[in-house]
């Protein structure tokens, strides 16, 4: 991955919460290969995590962002194209559940409860995705996301983010469609379970990774470094003819019947 070369190609950055997150891991790899990055943060509460985990890199823009608002996104883009010229490509790591509505009976999620999932964790991809494309160049740009498995297998315990992560991978394909005479290209990585802030909140996450790392055919599980390089070959010319695909980095797991 090291021959790639992202020199001159700007980024916006959504959803990094720590140097944990699969964002960062992804951010590194995009910074290394020359990219300049922005990134947004929720709020001032998460604002500080944000711009100490971006601290290494030569003054980054920051924005904050509820994606929930296109408005919002909307303002990120003019900002992150006032300073960096363009936008070339998009990390979309957005995702939230109401902890009440992850474990348990999943027929026991409230109607907030599912607006909530479906707009933070699904919804959210169509702003970022659309409100990027007028700061793109003539020759398109690229957009990545993260799914996981859960979208069309059942995960006890993953509950409302299994069916936000199904509307998310359709949106993939919808999204691609649109934007693919523009030259705009849109994917997802379908990643294992990763030891993140957010998996810490997911009932039955260990049990998950023990099943990867025992039914898979490399018998492990995948690294940050695996996830974040899958990105850099998406968001890199490398991967040119590919779009609205929604590519598995699990060390094989899905493709295990028994």
């Amino acid at each position: 991955m090291a021959s790639i070369d992202l020199s001159g190609k700007k980024g916006v950055v959504f959803g990094v919460a720590n140097q944990r997150s699969i964002a960062w891991a992804i951010s590194q790899k995009l910074v290394d290969a020359g990219a300049e990055l922005a990134f947004t943060y929720l709020n001032d509460r998460m604002k500080s995590s944000v711009e100490k985990t971006a601290a290494s890199l030569d003054n980054p823009l920051l924005v904050e962002c509820d994606a929930t608002d296109p408005e919002q996104v909307k303002k990120v883009y003019a900002q992150a194209a006032a300073r960096m010229g363009k936008v070339d490509i998009v990390v979309h790591c957005i995702a939230f559940a109401d902890r009440d509505d992850l474990g348990g009976n999943f027929s026991a999620v409230t109607p907030q409860g599912f607006r909530t999932a479906l707009e933070a964790s699904a919804y959210t991809l169509i702003p970022v995705t659309a409100e990027a494309v007028p700061y793109m160049p003539e020759e398109g740009g690229s957009v990545v996301t993260l799914s996981f498995d859960a979208a069309g297998r059942v995960y006890p315990g993953y509950n409302i983010m299994g069916t936000a992560k199904a509307a998310l991978e359709n949106e993939v394909g919808q999204l691609a469609n649109e934007f693919g005479p523009k030259g705009v290209r849109v994917n997802a990585i379908s990643a294992g379970p990763l030891a993140t802030l957010a998996a810490r909140s997911i009932p039955g996450f260990n049990t998950m990774r023990k099943a990867f790392e025992e039914r898979s055919p490399l018998g492990r599980n995948i690294t940050h470094d695996e996830v974040a390089n899958t990105a850099l070959f998406l968001l890199s010319d490398l991967s040119s003819g590919i779009t609205g695909a929604v590519i598995p980095v699990d060390a094989g797991y899905t493709a295990m019947g028994i």
